[in-house]
């Protein structure tokens, strides 16, 4: 292959490529190495290559510690939320927009379902705080029907909906982006066959939309399962609260809390490499009952 690209025809093309290579191989692959200090006790005077190793001590204390089943707890709850009420909500929001036949109103739509994806974390997270404490709008509404005052931030029995609500408000408008795409590619005249032979809006959607996004459905989720122990740690940072922790505390937070708060690199390391194994299991588990059942899979 090397040769190939190195030919003069191809030097052109392997030029091209270079960028991206270089990258992945300094960004990526190198950074890698770095994963050895989870089977060691890390200075950081002594550096990574100097420190003790201690095998996996760390990966014995992260499953022998009761707090770090919590937070898995924590994280998977959030990350089932987000994957039944999140991921659905670009595709049903862009199989709307689509229905959407005048320009001069889905395009106005379009721009303001994208705009809160630019906001940072931390204005959103400023913005709600203020909507939903005791004596925000929220709370005014409701006092109009005889409700009292709640403080929505502070009550754990709302986190979790709350910051996932949030999270599919801010994000939805930008995942509709790929699926728009998509059916911007489907054939048109498979609706016109479709209206010939007297099918309405729902059966074209059911028998001609949703099947020829199926393939585009299976990558995103795929891509989605694979990050079923991550968050999003700025999102959950703006609104955790020690009131909150016990439902609030994720795996990325306690990496960030313990990891850099308390210096304990190397344990934190091995949460993360945790987080990586299962992230690649699910993938490959679901992409192969993906590719059984359905036929589609991203490899």
């Amino acid at each position: 292959m090397l040769k190939r690209l190195l030919a003069k025809d191809k030097w052109v093309l392997f030029i091209i490529m270079l960028p991206g290579m270089l990258h992945f191989l300094v960004f990526k692959y190198i950074p890698l190495t770095g994963n050895m200090i989870a089977f060691q006790d890390y200075n950081l005077f002594k550096g990574v290559w100097s420190s003790p190793w201690v095998g996996f001590q760390h990966f014995q204390t992260m499953f022998t510690y009761e707090e770090f089943f919590q937070i898995l707890r924590n994280t998977i709850a959030f990350s089932f939320m987000s994957i039944l009420f999140g991921f659905p909500a670009p595709l049903v929001l862009a199989l709307l927009l689509n229905e959407v036949r005048k320009m001069w109103i889905k395009r106005p739509i379009q721009t303001l379902l994208y705009l809160p994806h630019f906001l940072s974390w931390v204005i959103v997270g400023g913005i709600f705080i203020n909507l939903l404490a005791r004596d925000g709008i929220i709370n005014t509404m409701l006092g109009w029907f005889g409700v009292s005052p709640i403080d929505f931030i502070t009550e754990p029995e709302y986190f979790r909906g709350i910051v996932v609500s949030i999270s599919i408000w801010k994000e939805v408008g930008w995942g509709t982006i790929i699926y728009l795409a998509a059916l911007a590619g489907i054939n048109p005249h498979l609706y016109e066959a479709a209206v010939v032979d007297g099918a309405g809006r729902w059966k074209q959607i059911w028998h001609i939309t949703l099947p020829t996004l199926w393939p585009v459905i299976i990558v995103l989720f795929l891509l989605r399962i694979g990050s079923v122990l991550e968050s999003n740690v700025e999102q959950i940072l703006i609104f955790l609260n020690p009131l909150v922790r016990d439902v609030g505390e994720v795996v990325d937070t306690y990496v960030y809390r313990v990891g850099l708060q308390r210096s304990q690199f190397s344990f934190t390391t091995a949460i993360g490499m945790f987080q990586s194994i299962v992230g690649l299991c699910l993938i490959a588990a679901v992409n192969t009952l993906s590719k059984k059942t359905t036929g589609e899979s991203i490899y």
